[in-house]
């Protein structure tokens, strides 16, 4: 009898061992703490200058994430992630407050790709990583578009899958911003309204090609509005819509990126503006540890004198393969009545132009 029971206990043991090899699964915490001081000119419409800590990005910005999976055998694998923005100047939470407000999504994934439910960035975000040698930095196109560096959708079903160089994606979204009027590109539309099926829905699609030394990618990017929603998109006939064109090539190990961004909003009133943003940068690595990366963007609003002009440069030394200090400068030119700030999320005032410098420290974990 003992010795059936022990042999039944050996079987038990083996048969978890076996279940525990078959569904494998990791955790990986990680995170980015940016910050430092920046400086800009005529902040107000009485030209003055200003210090401080900037509460939305350095060189990039700053977060904590949590990324599983879990192997489900036969090449699926189960997939999350959980990533919460914050301000490392002030400790508040970002994107409206949200606890994970840059992503939070569960999935599955195997060699035709990967399939993702939840808040997730969308393919405008996706189609420039590869093109925009300076992303979300403090000063670069952010500023002028501030969607650019935080387009992400709620309530979406979203694709992702790369074969032979060809990447194609997309995203459906059933209510894209539930945060409210607050974030740098929320628009308080939550969507899924019962009878109206185009109610805060978005669209997003992406195809790209990458081969040795280069790489193209397009998207597309609509947006409908509904009732309360802001900037203009206040009936689900009203749209914001974005069309992406963009490449890099290497030269040896400087990278050489640039795109177009066509926008069209259709809001109310008849209010409807059509603008093209370009942009062209370069990053050169001096040595193992220094790169230094510059950018030129030019936002050319059809019909009107509020263009604006943005140039900016960036030197990084890199400390350790997680430690780095960075110094940006720039300079924006506003056109007529334009008043885009420099520094994301800052101030300036109405048509005048403004000099930038941030000096800082990134460290990731």
């Amino acid at each position: 009898m003992k010795k059936t029971v022990a042999m039944s206990a050996m079987a038990l043991a083996a048969g978890l061992c076996a279940s525990q090899a078959m569904a494998q699964s990791s955790v990986t915490i990680y995170g980015i703490i940016d910050t430092g001081v920046v400086y800009t000119t005529n902040a107000n419409a009485a030209g003055n200058s200003v210090f401080k800590m900037p509460s939305l990005t350095g060189s990039f910005p700053s977060r904590l994430g949590f990324r599983g999976t879990e192997d489900l055998g036969g090449g699926l694998q189960a997939m999350f992630v959980l990533e919460s923005g914050f301000a490392p100047d002030t400790g508040a939470m970002g994107q409206g407050g949200r606890l994970f407000g840059r992503q939070s999504y569960v999935g599955l994934k195997n060699d035709w790709g990967q399939v993702m439910l939840g808040r997730q960035i969308n393919m405008t975000y996706i189609s420039q990583l590869k093109t925009d040698v300076m992303g979300p930095n403090i000063f670069a196109i952010g500023s002028i578009d501030p969607y650019l560096p935080n387009a992400r959708s709620d309530n979406s079903i979203g694709y992702l899958g790369t074969f032979s160089g060809f990447t194609v994606g997309a995203t459906y979204s059933f209510g894209r911003d539930g945060a409210g009027p607050a974030g740098p590109a929320a628009t308080n539309c939550p969507g899924e309204v019962a009878g109206n099926s185009k109610a805060c829905r978005q669209v997003t699609g992406l195809l790209g090609y990458d081969g040795r030394g280069w790489g193209v990618t397009t998207s597309y990017d609509i947006m409908y509005g509904n009732t309360g929603a802001s900037n203009g998109l206040t009936s689900s006939d009203n749209t914001d819509q974005r069309i992406t064109l963009n490449g890099y090539f290497m030269l040896g190990d400087v990278k050489i990126g640039g795109g177009v961004v066509d926008r069209r909003t259709r809001a109310a009133a008849n209010t409807n503006t059509d603008s093209d943003l370009y942009y062209l940068g370069l990053s050169y690595p001096l040595s193992v540890a220094l790169v230094l990366d510059a950018q030129v963007s030019r936002l050319n609003i059809k019909g009107s004198d509020n263009d604006v002009t943005l140039s900016v440069a960036r030197l990084t030394y890199n400390l350790s393969k997680r430690t780095a200090l960075y110094t940006s400068v720039g300079y924006i030119k506003n056109g007529g009545t334009s008043a885009v700030a420099i520094d994301a999320g800052g101030t300036v005032g109405t048509g005048k132009n403004q000099f930038g410098v941030m000096s800082g420290i990134r460290h990731t974990f």
